[in-house]
């Protein structure tokens, strides 16, 4: 017992004298009002600041592109909703030209149509060589 309490008094005389000691071997602490550096210089101005217009122009969230849902030929299906995980289980929900909504995986058909691949925004049909991209509508 003896032995494990000079153990005990060793540590914490390291622990108390230890800092102090690498304060005296270190020096005297630099004076306070030396040590602070100057302000740095202010910085200057761009000479001209870049144009905004174009930024204030486009809108803000990449709205559909209105000539690319033009090119849709009349009778590709309509998109109403992607439901579940891209890349896993995800499904389109589809309005056939006969007007029932119908759920697609990848693979399946509808007026002729067949479901190529899913984004998260779109669908991508094709019908033989034809390949288009059906957008969600925006509410």
């Amino acid at each position: 017992m003896s032995a494990r309490r000079v153990a005990l008094g060793l540590a914490g005389g390291f622990a108390v004298l230890m800092p102090l000691a690498l304060l005296v071997l270190r020096g005297n602490p630099p004076d306070k009002a030396a040590a602070v550096a100057p302000p740095p210089a202010p910085l200057a101005a761009p000479a001209m600041s870049p144009p905004l217009a174009a930024a204030y122009e486009r809108p803000l969230f990449g709205a559909a592109n209105d000539a690319e849902d033009a090119t849709l030929p009349g009778d590709a299906p309509a998109l109403v909703g992607i439901v579940g995980r891209l890349g896993a289980d995800a499904v389109a929900l589809v309005r056939t030209a006969d007007g029932a909504t119908r759920a697609l995986r990848i693979g399946e058909s509808v007026d002729g149509w067949q479901l190529a691949s899913l984004a998260i925004d779109a669908a991508f049909f094709t019908r033989g060589a034809q390949r288009v991209r059906v957008p969600l509508p925006v509410s």
